[in-house]
């Protein structure tokens, strides 16, 4: 079955870097587009970046120039670099694969202190 199972996630402080890594299995990874989730307490769940099966990339207008999306489809990996990171970058971040349907991770949590 497709499992994503994502790991990275801890306390930081703002101004801190973070990178998360999203291990994919039991699919056809080359064919999916990945996306970032993030949700935080009381909100609903939103897009940070996405990057399609070719390589192009999409982020959220709060995370562009610090959040970096990218894939390595030898190792079935996506990873979600996150710099200059402020406390309003707290929230679960889940890792999801689509093409005829989506599936997601368990999410990793990132919090960051002021």
């Amino acid at each position: 079955q497709v499992q994503l199972v994502e790991s990275g996630g801890g306390l930081v402080q703002a101004g801190g870097s973070l990178r998360l890594s999203c291990a994919a299995s039991g699919l056809t990874f080359s064919t999916y587009a990945m996306r970032w989730f993030r949700q935080a307490p009381g909100k609903e769940r939103e897009l940070v970046a996405a990057i399609s099966s070719g390589g192009t990339t999409n982020y959220a207008d709060s995370v562009k120039g610090r959040f970096t999306i990218s894939r390595d489809s030898a190792k079935n990996m996506v990873y979600l670099q996150m710099n200059s990171l402020k406390p309003e970058d707290t929230a679960v971040y889940y890792c999801a694969a689509s093409y005829s349907r989506t599936y997601w991770g368990q999410g990793t949590q990132v919090t960051v202190s002021s």
